[in-house]
């Protein structure tokens, strides 16, 4: 395998869900549930639209998003406009919701790192661990 600038990583992280995918599904589109999980954002789930996610260290991610089926696909684009090629990404984050015998089996998946990007990449394995783990919360909590 050759480590040519053109090959990309991904973070994948899996969960098991104990909750149904409608109740998941309205943590991942609903802004102000959003922001209780993810980031501060304008997000709306229409194709083509496009947002912002603000995070508390200041920085913002340019989005837009990409494929919404209902109860079962969102994918945006996440970006970050960074002077230093380390950090400067052009990544898409996709949410896959298969229903389960315990409620859902969520997989996230943010794909576009390139091989220089091994510190923004380990960010992103350990900043989504949190993120979903937010999530979690945030979804018990829903009626």
């Amino acid at each position: 395998m050759t480590n040519s600038e053109s090959e990309t990583r991904t973070v994948v992280v899996e969960r098991e869900i104990p909750h149904p995918p409608e109740k998941l599904w309205r943590a991942l589109t609903q802004p102000h549930l959003i922001e209780e999980w993810l980031m501060k954002n304008d997000f709306d789930p229409v194709v083509g639209h496009r947002f912002n996610l603000r995070g508390e260290w200041g920085g913002v991610l340019d989005c837009e998003v990409l494929t919404v089926e209902p109860h079962r696909t969102l994918s945006y684009s996440w970006n970050f406009s960074h002077e230093d090629p380390a950090y400067d990404l052009k990544s898409v984050v996709t949410f896959t919701l298969t229903p389960s015998s315990t409620g859902t089996h969520l997989r996230m998946e943010q794909a576009g790192f390139r091989p220089t990007q091994r510190q923004a990449y380990g960010g992103a394995k350990a900043g989504w661990q949190q993120f979903l783990a937010n999530l979690e919360k945030v979804v018990a909590e829903l009626n």
